[in-house]
This record gives structure tokens, sequence and C-alpha cells, in this order.
């Protein structure tokens, strides 16, 4: 079966197909479809943001739709940057621009305060309107420099015991990654939805 994945994102996208791959789903692109749309991220949690575009994108392909919003929650900065992770230094701000910020903002905080965890909501949303969001999170910690050259957004900070994600290979990443866990939840349900 076919399976829209409602995200812009490049490196979002190549994750996740990579992980429905391994389920052996069939990732549609939204440029595969011809849709070319921006959608309005206006909700206050993840899961809110995830189900606005998955049944906004389901609407238009008449698709089953998977769509992820996740993000970056430092508990020093009080759940900050949340779901406004990509744009936390600016609107059109460049990974290096939010990492920056990021650790502009922990400067002198201790690494027992550096807590963080990514969290992913994912969202299959069916053309008749069913709709199931999962949500996964992996715990970890906010680095003090850019370690790795894998990944991207913030994996290069964000540390699970002494290893940042972009130090990790996709498999390793897959394994304990938010996303992974969020998507592996969503498989033992798609076959609820068929």
């Amino acid at each position: 079966m076919v399976f829209a994945v409602a995200t812009n994102n490049q490196k979002k996208l190549k994750e996740i197909q990579r992980i429905l791959d391994s389920f052996g789903i069939t990732a549609k692109t939204l440029k595969e479809l011809g849709i070319n749309i921006e959608i309005e991220e206006n909700g206050t949690t993840f899961e809110e943001n995830a189900v606005i575009k998955a049944k906004a994108i389901a609407e238009i392909a008449n698709l089953p739709t998977i769509s992820d919003d996740s993000g970056l929650e430092v508990d020093a900065l009080g759940g900050a940057p949340g779901v406004y992770t990509a744009r936390f230094a600016g609107e059109h701000a460049t990974d290096d621009e939010n990492i920056d910020k990021l650790l502009a903002e922990l400067d002198g905080v201790e690494k027992e305060k550096r807590t963080a965890r990514f969290v992913s909501a994912v969202c299959l949303y069916m053309p008749d309107g069913r709709n199931t969001v999962c949500r996964g999170t992996c715990e970890g910690w906010i680095g003090w420099e850019r370690i790795g050259d894998g990944g991207f957004g913030y994996d290069p900070v964000f540390m699970v015991e002494e290893r940042s994600y972009s130090q990790m290979t996709a498999e390793e990443k897959d394994a304990i990654s938010h996303r992974g866990s969020a998507l592996r939840q969503l498989k033992e349900k798609i076959n609820d939805f068929i």
C-alpha cells in the first residue's frame, strides 16, 4: 500500500522513508505526488501539528498520510524550544543558527541540568477521517559543542549517554530515536486502519 508523507523537510523525509521501508511500506513524497503546499502548523502541541499536516495532505492526495511533528524539549529552558524547535532562532533560521542560540542559552549550565529529550508525534490520517497519533521520545542531554558529522537539526549537540545523534549510524539512531519509536508504535496500529 502507498502512503503519502506530509513533509517538505528532505532530511526528515529521508529518515521517515528509511524507517517505513524497513516495515515494507511504500512512502510517496509530496513532490512525487505533485503537491506543493506549505501547511501552517499553528497547533500548541506536537500531536496537534501532526494531525493538521496529515489531515491536509490526506484530503488533497486521497491517500493514507503519515506526518511527523517533532522537536527538542530542554528542561533548563522550561521545555523550550518545543513546538518552535525548527524556528528557535527565527522564522527562517538554519540548523546552525538554532544550535548557536541553544548553546548560548545554556552557557554556564552544568551537565546535570542540561537534560533534554527529543519528541516525535506521528499521525496516520486516512482519507475517510480516521486517524491515530503515536508519541515517541528519546531522553538525553545537550552537549557543549557540535560532535559528529551525521544527522541534521540539533543532532550534533543532542547526546545519548556520551554520543551525539550525529555520531551514530542511521541504524543506531533509528533504533533509539524519538521518530523511530513513534513509527514502530504506528506500525503496530496500521493493520487496524487498512
